[in-house]
This record gives structure tokens, C-alpha cells and sequence, in this order.
């Protein structure tokens, strides 16, 4: 009696189709292939938060962006500060209002070398104790109504 796989000499599968004869055939797919068909029960028991989405990502136009300026800035740009009237020179300090400038915190990266009086809604501890180091002092708050924010 002749075996099985004398008869199919010469064929391509030896009678076992196309996947069948091969180490992953007849699994249904490989990886995540019948994950909502024939391996729903799987997905049910090991992964039941495989599909669908998670989580909650705030609008952009809801999420505050504070604008932000540096020490360093301030030296920087002291110049230009006095050509738009932002920065006076009054009782041997100078004068700059950050509040109408639209921005929010002053940060304390830099060193000043000048003496600071600096409005601004809001300020680090270091931003604070390096400007008072140097002779200058930090007033915190907000603008009052009358005064207008410029934005550039």
C-alpha cells in the first residue's frame, strides 16, 4: 500500500491546502488579526481594554498657556523696553511693567546687573530674590482696569 506522501509527489501541498502543511497554519491570522471575530472570546478574557479610546485631552483653547519672561530677558531687550515706553527710569531704579506687556510670570534665569522695579502679575522665589539682591524690588498683582494690555 502505497503512503501518503508517495501519492503526492510532484504536488505542490501534498493534499493539505495552501496554509495547512506550514508551523503557523490554520491559526486564523497572526497577532491581532479576528480580535472582534473568531478570537472575541480571547479578547473578552485577556485584553478587554484592547479597543476603543481612553482618557480625556482638554480643548486647546481651554488650556492656559502663560507668557513667561527671564531675568536675562530683561537685560536683553532693556533697550527696545524703553523705545515702546515700557521701561522708565524713576528714584535711581529701573522702572518696567511687565503687566502691560501681556506677560504673566517673571522667571529667574539671569543675573541682573541693574537695579529692577518690576510689575508682574506673578514671579518665582528666585526671580524675586535675585532682583531684591541687586537693589530692585518685585510688585506682584494684577494690573489695575485703567491700564491696557499690549500684545505684540
Amino acid at each position: 500500500m502505497p503512503s501518503n506522501a508517495s501519492k503526492h509527489r510532484g504536488d505542490r501541498t501534498h493534499g493539505r491546502g495552501k496554509k495547512a502543511g506550514r508551523g503557523h497554519g490554520k491559526r486564523g491570522g497572526h497577532g491581532n488579526a479576528g480580535l472582534h471575530k473568531h478570537k472575541f472570546i480571547w479578547t473578552l478574557k485577556y485584553d478587554r481594554d484592547h479597543f476603543g479610546r481612553r482618557g480625556f485631552k482638554r480643548p486647546q483653547g481651554q488650556v492656559a498657556h502663560p507668557s513667561t519672561f527671564n531675568i536675562s530677558d530683561l537685560e536683553l531687550h532693556l533697550d527696545s523696553l524703553r523705545e515702546h515706553n515700557l521701561a522708565t527710569v524713576a528714584a535711581g531704579r529701573i522702572v518696567i511693567d511687565l503687566r502691560a506687556m501681556g506677560v504673566d510670570k517673571l522667571l529667574g534665569a539671569g543675573i541682573p546687573s541693574k537695579k529692577y522695579h518690576v510689575k508682574v502679575e506673578a514671579a518665582s522665589a528666585s526671580a524675586v530674590e535675585k532682583i531684591q539682591s541687586a537693589g530692585g524690588m518685585v510688585e506682584l498683582g494684577e494690573a489695575p482696569a485703567s491700564e491696557t494690555v499690549i500684545e505684540e
